[in-house]
């Protein structure tokens, strides 16, 4: 199967459902957490999806494909 958008990479997809799997979860944080730890928490799970979609974007330019993964990677830990 040939990648044709960042949609098709499974790496992205994983990463999709943890995300979506992280806002459900996070529902049920406490009311007092609303603001800090979960806005924190589902904004990293984003940015995750979001580097690995600008990363193939970027793709023909190794530097910066390389750069972009290893922000996604530290928005994972």
């Amino acid at each position: 199967m040939k990648i044709k958008t960042h949609r098709d990479m499974e790496v992205y997809n994983i990463a999709f459902k943890a995300a979506m799997k992280i806002f459900i979860l996070s529902k049920n944080f406490p009311k007092e957490e609303t603001y800090s730890l979960t806005d924190q928490i589902r904004r990293s799970s984003r940015s995750v999806c979001s580097n690995i979609a600008e990363a193939f974007r970027k793709r023909r330019y190794e530097k910066s494909f390389v750069a972009k993964l290893n922000d996604s990677e530290g928005e994972a830990v």
